[in-house]
């Protein structure tokens, strides 16, 4: 998939708030449609577009997520701002936010730009060297600088989510973020605000993680005292590589899954049933985890705490 990602940095050449970027991708300015006469306002005003943030109109047929909605808010950004944070990461492997969240912005501290609902405008420092453009035209923090944003302002458990998709995802592109970049970042950064609650995210971000809940169980876990689990374990009984799990505590033969929508599929269930009955046969444990199970974290971790008693891991 193209995740227009390659692309040339800076905002050198735009403008405050550019006419050539009245179409972007399906996107357009609905002012700039009226007054060229592409559009009547009956016409736009009809069900024909879809209404994305104030004065963006989108083709109905584009999917309607978080990144459309951060495009969008790329097109009214005024010079010197970037998409950061939660909406750049849509960009370096991590497309976790939905689109009832609001779109982040860093503009420098002396913009006065506050931007439409379903915009958070973050003022902070932004240099020309930690923004570039991608592909598809949407101006970004660097992955190392979204990285930064998300661990000073996003709550912990979202924040790791997306950090190790970002971690995940850099392993396999050179634009992404590494471990050794992401340390130097919030290195670099040590004394500015948030750095301490930076620091301390480190140690819990993974890239092994390959999703979000995985993340969040891991998490829950850690803040509970319990021992940490693998992530995408491989199981190998007799020399045959059983499955490869989302999270396991091979020291007790614990396997937690998550199943998400697609687990419910008639043929995915059934290869489900019969990959847990291989390993419940090779003396594993399984605890499965739907999305239900996840409202109530601390029935999740009191189940798999009672999992490592049994096992004689927890006393």
């Amino acid at each position: 998939m193209d995740d227009g990602r390659t692309g040339v940095a800076g905002w050198a050449t735009l403008p405050s708030v550019t006419p050539h970027r009245r179409f972007l991708g399906g996107l357009f300015l609905g002012s700039h449609a009226l007054a060229e006469g592409a559009l009547t306002r009956r016409q736009l005003e009809s069900g024909l577009y879809r209404r994305v943030l104030r004065n963006v109109y989108a083709d109905p047929g584009l999917r309607h997520d978080h990144r459309l909605k951060a495009r969008a808010a790329a097109l009214l950004m005024p010079a010197g701002a970037a998409l950061g944070g939660r909406s750049a990461a849509a960009w370096f492997g991590a497309p976790f936010s939905s689109s009832a969240d609001p779109v982040l912005v860093v503009v420098p501290q002396e913009c006065r730009w506050t931007g439409p609902r379903g915009v958070q405008v973050h003022r902070t420092d932004v240099h020309l060297r930690e923004t570039w453009t991608a592909d598809d035209g949407v101006l970004l923090t660097t992955a190392a600088r979204t990285a930064w944003d998300i661990a000073t302002l996003e709550p912990t458990a979202a924040a790791v989510a997306l950090l190790d998709g970002m971690l995940r995802d850099g392993r396999e592109n050179e634009d992404g973020l590494t471990g050794s970049g992401l340390a130097t970042e919030f290195l670099r950064r040590r004394g500015q605000w948030g750095s301490r609650r930076a620091s301390a995210l480190l140690p819990l971000v993974d890239h092994r993680a390959m999703s979000p809940p995985e993340s969040r169980v891991r998490l829950a876990c850690h803040f509970a005292g319990l021992p940490h689990p693998v992530p995408q374990y491989e199981v190998v009984h007799e020399g045959l590589v059983l499955a490869q799990v989302d999270l396991a505590w091979p020291e007790a033969r614990l396997v937690v899954e998550y199943e998400g929508e697609y687990h419910f599929d008639d043929l995915q269930i059934a290869k489900d049933d019969a990959r847990y009955a291989r390993l419940v046969a090779a003396g594993w444990r399984v605890i499965r985890l739907s999305s239900i199970d996840l409202r109530d974290l601390d029935a999740v971790v009191d189940r798999i705490r009672a999992a490592l008693v049994d096992a004689g891991v927890l006393g």
